[in-house]
């Protein structure tokens, strides 16, 4: 972990003036904040005053030491002229609906498969009732057949059983299969008139019980898997028994964070088509957000169950790791709920999926969905791979997520003939640097301990902070207003963010200094680093671990930058890049130091999964994972984690608000992650493509694959583009 690599030069960009538009997020709700809490600390902290929203900027309290220098109202954000796009805002049953229709209707070039009896008529492949996708929730109205969309991943395909753990690839390749199997769906809720109620998917619809602590949830009815196979309630349970309550699976969604008091949630089968929740509490409706997406897709029991440890026969029984390795990336083609189905994938260079002829939604005139015959990807080493091949037109979609190239796409785009557009978003592309606060998880010997109590002391985590330059290390990525510091915490674009909440440390090397004497760290052998001067660590010079990611370019820039800023303090810096997959290795197993990470959208809608705000669970939180002895927590961080379990149960706009501001505080005080920069996103779509909705974010309740609803999207007739296996449909082995 502490092997050192090169340090590479930042490259300096300026700002094009070029057109680019702003797409919303989310409904900003506007209470005053109530008054805070005093927090507690590890060493040297010291509790800070919460005014109302309407009083001045936070006064804050000063670190220990004369040398140091006080806390920093936060900056206001700069001044962009980014335009604006308004999001058209919709009941969720102006959308979508579930009814039978006249009739039904298919690819054209499916007729021959029908007539050689290779797959039934599509009116019987489709459930008694599909979800239909409304006219009035289109933006360019029911599509026309053919084309194929044009993907790009930078991240290896580990496996396809993901909800066990195993990376698929990411960059939205699990959004076209898997995730179109969830009970719920809340990527689109940024276009919804409200925030609680996500879509109905494979659960219709759902009541809850006079008392509020069963909800009943009913599934479609008549559905198939995409090799044929009926789909009913017995998935739904195998998924919840054989992931989420099996402690030795490595499940996103665990037992006990559906758990309260001691006491967990069950799920119990009704009938083939009913499945019920009992919770412990009345009304938990943020376990919602636990039903949908990557944290319940619905896993088919006839595939996966009697390769389950749980269930399987087999001799010598399946081990958990030969579970979460059963479906390699040749296992081909995938078996899913979702629109296509992964057909054909060649390591490190080309994945294709096709249509999945059983997929259960319409278009409101009868036709099966959905419009594209087929998703191709390219795969590449970086991320910026896709930036590039969106502005050559090879690809179909960008997330502009690695400011680094945002210039280039900026100037791409406002070229005439552009292929492309782009949309831009608030401020919620957010950097950090997380620390590992584990006391035992993942260590490997007294030495690794020391270095998880270095990470645990306040004025370990304040010095750092005051020795990272966060506006110079966002200028020497993209030079101009687009990006600027970031304290960590609440992202400065979020409905409830409050900047009067952030306790903001400014750049300052004295301070730094000032702060590590203090925690007795002196350079004794004279080489420029400091020296633990105690515990099993000492004489030896204070060497931290960073982690930085293969596919997120801008963490490694950040790593590269904190080389040099932290060597200035005295602190050596061991460097090291790593591909998506090995991340989630390394989180799993808890071997980490610090990393930097691109955080994801709990610090935009943080009621999305309270969960992730604080360790709340035994170990959802992998900052912090409880180990095979009990966890020992920070005294902050316990009043985080009761904010946290407070706020997953609260859902008045209001009272949201007052706890996250609260929260917020705790946490930028705290530095529980350093913040680096702060920037926003940019969506990039290919302009051939129609039905995406206006405004849309490339990142807000989830990625824009999980947004868009891609299953309607289509491409005019004359715009369409040749298809790499035309006219041929997934062939499963009896």
């Amino acid at each position: 972990m502490r092997k050192i690599s090169r340090r590479k030069m930042l490259q300096l960009t300026a700002l094009s003036a070029v057109g680019v538009v702003a797409a919303a997020c989310a409904p900003q709700a506007t209470p005053t904040a109530a008054p805070m809490p005093a927090a507690t600390s590890a060493p040297a902290a010291t509790a800070v005053p919460m005014p109302t929203a309407t009083t001045a900027p936070m006064a804050t309290a000063t670190p220990a030491g004369p040398q140091v220098k006080p806390p920093i109202p936060y900056p206001d954000p700069n001044k962009i002229a980014v335009g604006g796009l308004e999001v058209k805002r919709q009941d969720i049953n102006q959308i979508v609906a579930y009814k039978a229709l006249p009739a039904y209707h298919q690819a054209p070039w499916l007729d021959a498969f029908v007539a050689n009896k290779t797959i039934p008529p599509v009116e019987q492949r489709l459930p008694k009732e599909p979800q239909v996708y409304l006219t009035s929730g289109m933006s360019d109205g029911p599509g026309v057949y053919g084309d194929l969309w044009r993907g790009f991943s930078a991240c290896p395909i580990a496996g396809y059983n993901n909800l066990a753990g195993t990376t698929m690839g990411w960059f939205g390749i699990e959004s076209y299969t898997v995730r179109y199997g969830s009970l719920v769906k809340i990527g689109p809720l940024f276009r919804a008139t409200q925030d609680i109620e996500p879509f109905p998917e494979v659960a219709k619809s759902w009541e809850w019980s006079a008392d509020g602590t069963q909800l009943t949830m009913h599934l479609i009815e008549g559905a198939f898997w995409s090799d044929g196979v009926p789909f009913n309630a017995d998935d739904v349970m195998f998924t919840w028994e054989g992931y989420i309550v099996d402690p030795n699976v490595n499940s996103p969604s665990k037992i006990d964070a559906w758990t309260w008091n001691g006491t967990a949630t069950t799920l119990t089968k009704v009938d083939d088509n009913t499945v019920m929740f009992t919770f412990p509490i009345p009304k938990p409706l943020g376990k919602y957000y636990d039903m949908c997406d990557d944290r319940f897709f619905i896993e088919p029991a006839h595939i996966l169950k009697s390769l389950h440890p749980k269930w399987s026969t087999k001799v010598p029984k399946p081990s958990y790791a030969d579970f979460a390795n059963a479906l390699p990336p040749d296992h081909l083609p995938l078996v899913t709920l979702g629109p296509w189905v992964i057909t054909e994938y060649h390591t490190d260079q080309l994945l294709i999926m096709r249509r999945n002829p059983y997929y259960w939604k319409v278009d409101e005139n009868g036709n099966q969905l959905p419009y594209f015959d087929e998703i191709q990807y390219l795969k590449g080493p970086t991320g910026t791979g896709r930036d590039l091949c969106t502005m050559a037109g090879n690809c179909d979609h960008m997330n502009l997520e690695n400011p680094s190239s945002f210039v280039q796409a900026m100037t791409a785009a406002a070229d005439p003939n552009a292929k492309f557009g782009i949309t831009w978003g608030p401020e919620c592309l957010g950097y950090n640097v997380e620390f590992n606060f584990s006391v035992d998880v993942g260590t490997l010997s007294d030495s690794d301990k020391a270095y998880r109590q270095l990470y645990r002391d306040l004025r370990f985590r304040q010095a750092l902070a005051y020795a990272t330059d966060r506006d110079g290390i966002a200028q020497s990525i993209m030079r101009g207003p687009f990006l600027r510091a970031f304290a960590g915490g609440i992202y400065p674009g979020s409905p409830d963010f409050d900047k009067t909440s952030v306790v903001y440390y400014p750049y300052d090397a004295t301070s730094a200094r000032a702060l590590l004497a203090d925690m007795g760290l002196k350079d004794t052998d004279g080489d420029g680093i400091l020296n633990f001067t105690s515990g099993p660590n000492a004489g030896q010079n204070v060497t931290i671990a960073v982690v930085a990611s293969e596919d997120q370019h801008e963490t490694q820039s950040v790593g590269e930058a904190l080389v040099s800023q932290w060597a200035a303090v005295g602190i050596k810096v061991n460097y090291r890049v790593l591909n998506s997959s090995a991340i989630g290795d390394m989180n799993t197993s808890g071997n980490w130091d610090t990393q930097v990470v691109r955080e994801g959208q709990v610090f935009m809608l943080p009621f999305l999964n309270p969960n992730a705000l604080a360790p709340t669970t035994k170990t959802g939180f992998y900052q912090h994972k409880e180990g095979t002895t009990p966890r020992v927590l920070m005294d902050f961080e316990q009043s985080l984690i009761d904010i946290a379990n407070k706020y997953a149960l609260t859902f008045d706009a209001a009272t949201r608000k007052q706890l996250i501001t609260q929260y917020n505080q705790i946490f930028t005080q705290n530095v529980y992650m350093l913040g680096i920069f702060i920037g926003r996103y940019g969506l990039g779509i290919s302009k051939r493509i129609k039905n995406i909705p206006p405004g849309t974010p490339a990142f807000d309740y989830e990625w824009v694959e999980d947004s868009v609803l891609l299953d309607q999207l289509w491409t005019p007739t004359d715009q369409q583009l040749k298809e790499n296996r035309p006219n041929t449909l997934p062939v499963y082995k009896a």
